[in-house]
């Protein structure tokens, strides 16, 4: 079995040991998103990547829906 492949196992390995804890862990912050901020748990944001393409961004909110724009 050359690396190529050994690596590749033990990579799929990783995923099916850490995937289960890292969608746990997921699942948690969106609750406490929700519990301590409300909805909307998910921010949106446009952001500018390679070739200055245009691309959406997902991730937690964490500011208060009521903080003002300075």
């Amino acid at each position: 079995m050359n690396w190529n492949a050994r690596k590749y196992f033990f990579d799929i390995f990783l995923i099916v040991i850490f995937s289960p804890l890292i969608c746990i862990l997921l699942v948690l912050i969106a609750l406490l998103v929700l519990v301590f901020n409300g909805k909307p748990i998910i921010f949106k944001s446009n952001r500018i990547g390679v070739n200055e393409k245009v691309f959406t961004m997902y991730k937690f909110r964490t500011m208060s829906l009521d903080t003002p724009l300075v």
